[in-house]
């Protein structure tokens, strides 16, 4: 295959989950190619550089080869490399911290168990 659209290649790598929110990140201007940013119908032609913001992390990668239908999770590294860097992703991680965790199937918060969790968000603020 020799080109393809950047928001099918996206979708095609499972880097977004809908083909239509590929494209919404192209025309945000959240999906660089070798530093610039390009619109969705921008042709990909192999061994380029992405950048794709999904706030609160960058994510870059880099394509290896061009691919025209959704492949299996499994293949994906075959068809891109991810070199997004450690202290982007504990970006994700910091985030989680602030979530307050419960157990599966535990039901409505107790009285006890709601002021628990009012005490953290207020703390966080």
């Amino acid at each position: 295959m020799s080109k393809i659209r950047i928001d099918k290649y996206l979708w095609a790598v499972r880097i977004f989950k809908t083909r239509s929110l590929a494209t919404d990140a192209c025309n945000k201007g959240r999906v660089l190619v070798d530093g610039v940013q390009v619109k969705a119908s921008k042709e990909l032609k192999g061994n380029e550089q992405l950048t794709v913001r999904k706030p609160p992390v960058i994510y870059t990668y880099k394509i290896k080869l061009l691919v025209k239908n959704r492949l299996p999770a499994k293949l994906v590294p075959e068809y891109i490399e991810d070199n997004t860097s450690i202290e982007e992703l504990d970006k994700l991680k910091v985030n989680e911290t602030f979530f307050f965790k419960r157990d599966r199937g535990a039901g409505r918060p107790t009285k006890k168990d709601r002021r628990t969790i009012d005490k953290l968000h207020n703390n966080n603020n």
